[in-house]
């Protein structure tokens, strides 16, 4: 059974690597959006594992904090 990751997001985020599908289904963001933010160095850092990329759930955490600090100064 599948869960819906935007209240996945709400509980916090999970404790495992995510992959770019898994990040903007808790963002609701396009896939797309992510690769433009990695390209131009504003989105949460990803890291590569071979060829794929994951992204640590600290560090998203630590980048919506960010934003949402920022927004709010």
């Amino acid at each position: 059974m599948a869960t819906d990751p935007r209240a996945t997001l709400r509980a916090g985020l999970p404790d495992h690597y995510l992959t770019p599908e898994d990040l903007a289904a808790l963002l609701t963001v396009p896939i797309e959006t992510l690769y433009h933010w990695r390209k131009r160095r504003t989105g949460p850092t990803g890291f590569r594992v071979g060829r794929h990329l994951r992204y640590d759930p600290t560090a998203v955490r630590d980048w919506i904090n960010q934003q949402t600090t920022r927004d709010a100064a």
